[in-house]
């Protein structure tokens, strides 16, 4: 049976035993009330009343139950039609539902529902609305993860064809060659590694190994691996440290990681004679680490996608600029160290904030 049916027929249900209980109920009142009307006749009508007292009863107890049985199909018509309009509106919902919830399977996550009233019909479709905007969210990224995935590959894809085809006809050396294809080969390896690590970032199934360890061990190792990097292009390092920083809880080779990232992207937008500075202080229950650098700095539209997936501010670059996931990486690791990885720009430059938790005496 229908569901339109079935809440038609409920209803209807609790309208007749409503009705029942109504006439059985005042079958079983009525005598007090009719008594106490008599009551009043009989005095009213003086000494002679006493002997209409029988029938003035049957009388009144005739035209009661001849009014509330005259008025029973009429009760019932009524109670039908509000029972009508209740069900088909419910109903109306329900199909909604179903039609939306037919359209997200199909692969049209553009469904929206009215959401109109304040019951829990409304908040139903509410929800529904916001699952649909997600699932549109999580496929708008497949997409773009596929299309980005397919740009990155078709560049080396493309010059391992024309160095084998180079090398078929006779144009280069297979030594000059077999260079060049361990280049490409190579950054096409990096992407794979890149894109297990983003997706075991995301799901959350990154091995993290966490320790106690001096905040200074962190920046210093940091400030080490990049000092000759930055002299070569031309860029100064500067270490911005807190004396006394206290112990954070982190894993070292994964903040470490973060780290370097955030100093190989600092020196890449940073002209020659600029300057970046690495930083760490004492906040709360954070040690804060900064990446300050003097460069053109991050369009305000950029900043809320610079840690997505490939995205990347400068169209232009190359996938030898990175395979633009490691801030995607970076933040992820900071979120499952209890951390946080932020940025802040303006025309002057762009500061990337780390954080990373106190350790707490055992």
């Amino acid at each position: 049976m229908k569901l339109y049916a079935r809440l038609f027929l409920s209803h209807l249900l609790v309208i007749c035993i409503a009705l029942g209980a109504v006439l059985l109920i005042s079958e079983t009142l009525a005598s007090a009330f009719i008594r106490h009307h008599v009551e009043q006749m009989v005095t009213l009508i003086g000494p002679d009343g006493a002997s209409l007292r029988p029938d003035l009863e049957r009388g009144v107890r005739r035209t009661l139950n001849a009014a509330l049985l005259a008025s029973l199909p009429l009760a019932l018509i009524v109670a039908a039609l509000t029972a009508l309009l209740s069900a088909r509106r419910v109903v109306k919902s329900v199909e909604l539902l179903r039609d939306g919830s037919h359209a997200i399977a199909t692969g049209d996550y553009g469904r929206r529902l009215p959401e109109e009233g304040r019951d829990e019909l409304t908040d139903v479709a509410r929800h529904f609305n916001r699952m649909a905007a997600a699932l549109q969210q999580v496929e708008q990224g497949r997409v773009e993860l596929i299309s980005n995935v397919a740009h990155e590959l078709r560049t080396p894809l493309s010059a391992l064809r024309g160095y084998a085809e180079a090398m078929s006809d006779g144009v280069m050396a297979p030594e000059a060659v077999s260079g060049a294809i361990l280049r490409e080969t190579t950054a096409m390896e990096r992407l794979a590694q890149d894109l297990s690590v983003v997706s075991r970032v995301e799901a959350g199934a990154v091995d993290l190994h966490p320790s106690d360890f001096a905040a200074d061990t962190l920046l210093l190792d940091a400030f080490e691996r990049f000092t000759g990097v930055y002299e070569e292009r031309g860029v100064a390092l500067v270490q911005s440290g807190h004396p006394g920083l206290p112990l954070i809880t982190a894993d070292f080779e994964r903040a470490s990681q973060i780290l370097a990232n955030l100093l190989g992207n600092a020196l890449r937008h940073t002209p020659r004679g600029g300057q970046v500075t690495l930083g760490a202080e004492h906040r709360g229950g954070d040690v804060v680490f900064t990446v300050a650098d003097t460069g053109s700095g991050i369009a305000p539209e950029h900043l809320e996608r610079i840690f997505e997936r490939f995205y990347r501010v400068d169209p232009a670059r190359t996938r030898g600029d990175g395979s633009g996931v490691g801030l995607t990486i970076a933040r992820g690791l900071a979120t499952r160290m209890g951390g946080s990885l932020t940025v802040c720009s303006s025309p002057g430059g762009s500061v990337f904030t780390l954080k990373l938790l106190v350790a707490h005496p055992h």
